[in-house]
């Protein structure tokens, strides 16, 4: 097996909420070039962590490193500017504006470097030719996928070294919850590395290399995605099984 180097690692976490506490010393790290997964039960923190390494909200302890470079006492933008991009909940596109103006806004970063954006654009409209067919419709208009979807390519278009997708399949029917991890799995294939957080957790399993599972704040088991596919625990807990 070839060992990719450690990306992104995560040391001792704790995070509040005011006076609540919501996590409790996690360790969780992601190597170049792999799909990981944070599955859990509603509640158990998993977006809180996403929240943290993205800079949205300060831990109360513990350390993040990204690349080499601690990323805990840096904010939001100089993250995304390191290669860093969060794709949140509930896809939180701009109804307002077209495919196109919606990724535009995620190129923002590479705002003074046109060539960039157009070369993103291209880019994201391969990965996802129907957006390439959408590029003038509004996104109010487009259905809940193809929303996922340009939610998706607009994470993309600040060209990130890790993508972080936070419950992408929320909301969405199972055929389209299909869907949408076909099309994480393409964006995997072009070389991205992808954290995921989802509660589907065989679906988010299902694409991944590893995995961790959160319980009340605390990494209760990690290993191989498909070791936790096949553990008793996770299948009576998570997978229905």
């Amino acid at each position: 097996m070839v060992v990719t180097p450690e990306l992104l690692t995560l040391r001792g976490i704790e995070a509040s909420y005011g006076k609540a506490q919501v996590l409790f010393g996690i360790d969780l790290h992601v190597h170049q070039g792999e799909v990981v997964a944070l599955i859990g039960a509603n509640g158990a923190g998993k977006s809180t962590v996403l929240r943290i390494i993205a800079g949205l909200l300060r831990p109360l302890a513990g350390e993040i490193t990204f690349r080499g470079e601690r990323l805990d006492r840096l904010p939001p933008h100089d993250i995304v500017s390191r290669g860093i991009s969060l794709v949140p909940q509930y896809r939180r596109i701009f109804g307002t504006l077209t495919v196109e103006e919606n990724l535009q806004v995620g190129g923002y970063v590479h705002r003074r470097n046109p060539r960039a954006i157009q070369e993103m654009l291209d880019e994201v409209y391969t990965l996802f030719p129907a957006l390439a067919r959408k590029r003038r419709t509004l996104g109010a208009v487009l259905s809940g996928g193809e929303q996922q979807m340009l939610s998706i390519a607009r994470g993309l278009m600040a060209r990130p070294i890790l993508l972080m997708l936070d419950e992408p399949s929320m909301g969405l029917t199972p055929k389209l919850a299909v869907a949408v991890f076909q099309d994480i799995r393409r964006v995997a294939q072009s070389g991205r590395t992808v954290l995921i957080v989802e509660q589907n957790a065989y679906a988010a399993l299902s694409i991944a290399a590893r995995g961790y599972v959160l319980e009340n704040g605390q990494i209760a088991l990690a290993g191989a995605a498909e070791e936790l596919i096949h553990n008793d625990y996770v299948r009576k807990t998570y997978l229905a099984a």
